[in-house]
């Protein structure tokens, strides 16, 4: 029977696996990742267990014996280093593994900031331990400094005050968030943040001198696909991994999915590469299908959600810089909001959001596409 690699033991990784042994493959699977913890998700890293609401059990796609018991060879602590695609070899300090077909999900990591790292002790979110690390630094007689008022950032923020810790958020753009929701919602954003206590610092550049008497300096300017190993081995890498509509790569048989996957993506018709935790999830049940012969395209628009304070999010969809954004509902009260988003384009709907309006998502969706009703 084939074998199946897998690279990247993240929420993707995790995801194919569970749904390539539902599809019913009963060949050998093995699963390598470079953390020492099985699949886990990782938006709670910068909501609810930053938050102390939430246990990081919840977060892990499975239980620990549930690869054992479905005959997924769980390789933790274990990273690829090399990658033969004539072969079908897959390089690690512990020997060869061979493959018939492959998935690579090796995510991204965080883009680091070396005048933070050398000014003061400095965080970047991306793994349980920096969770940890981060949460054990809040306090009422402590302070953050936040470089980078993007998701991360803001959220860290939002769970740093509600622990009372004191933080400052420098950012070089006007505004937060502004290049995702343009500067009438990200304004949303700022005001909100403010409200909260939040010394919020826009338009602005950061120097060792702001960084300094810091408890912590958090990082959050963005992430890099982690796309080395591809590169290396030949595959077409052009801001991430390029990948075709079904989520293959340029080498037959080869798929890659999540952070690291530039997709074709056949309804936005343009390449997008999406960091973002339904992206992971519903990518990896697509390529799974595919690798066992089904030719499915990945049409499945993109969505994200955040959980600031008493403000909940969730996005559907893609927008140009250039699009005019029309809001339904008040955005005039921080401490009352409630409202929908969309982002018009030549006439038609490209993206949508609402923010504490809880049966507004299957409406948004449907209105993708379409001329704003």
């Amino acid at each position: 029977m084939d074998t199946i690699v897998v690279i990247g033991a993240g929420l993707a990784g995790g995801t194919a696996v569970t749904e390539l042994r539902a599809q019913g493959h009963e060949g050998p699977i093995v699963l390598f990742g470079s953390e020492p913890h099985p699949p886990y998700e990782r938006p709670p890293l910068s909501k609810g267990y930053l938050l102390g609401n939430e246990s990081i059990d919840t977060a892990f796609v499975h239980e620990p014996g549930w690869y054992a018991e479905h005959d997924v060879d769980l390789r933790t602590s274990t990273t690829v280093t090399g990658l033969d695609l004539d072969a079908r070899v897959v390089r690690t300090a512990e020997g060869e593994q061979r493959y018939d077909r492959l998935l690579i999900a090796t995510g991204a990591q965080p883009r680091r900031l070396a005048m933070a790292d050398e000014a003061a002790p400095t965080a970047y979110l991306r793994t349980i331990e920096d969770s940890d690390r981060i949460k054990s630094i809040f306090g009422a007689d402590r302070r953050i400094v936040i470089v980078g008022a993007g998701w991360i950032g803001l959220e860290v923020a939002a769970a740093a005050r509600a622990s009372d810790t004191a933080v400052t958020v420098f950012e070089s753009a006007a505004l937060p968030l502004m290049g995702v929701l343009g500067p009438q919602i990200a304004q949303v954003f700022a005001d909100l943040h403010r409200e909260h206590g939040v010394d919020l610092r826009l338009g602005a550049s950061v120097s060792a001198d702001d960084l300094a008497g810091a408890d912590l300096v958090v990082v959050g300017i963005g992430a890099i696909p982690s796309t080395e190993l591809a590169e290396t081995a030949g595959l077409d890498v052009d801001n991430g991994v390029l990948v075709d509509a079904t989520l293959q790569t340029s080498r037959p048989g080869v798929y890659a999915i999540g952070d690291i996957a530039n997709h074709d993506h056949p309804v936005l018709r343009r390449r997008i590469r999406v960091e973002h935790w339904d992206t992971a999830i519903e990518q990896a049940k697509v390529a799974a299908r595919n690798m066992l012969g089904h030719a499915e395209p990945y049409e499945r628009l993109p969505y994200f959600f955040t959980d600031q304070y008493d403000l909940g999010m969730e996005y559907v969809g893609r927008a140009g810089r250039d699009a005019q954004v029309v809001v339904q509902g008040e955005l005039a009260d921080v401490n009352a909001l409630n409202f929908r988003a969309f982002w018009v384009e030549d006439g038609l709907v490209t993206a949508g959001m609402h923010v504490n309006d809880w049966d507004a998502t299957d409406a948004i969706r449907e209105q993708i596409g379409k001329p704003l009703a």
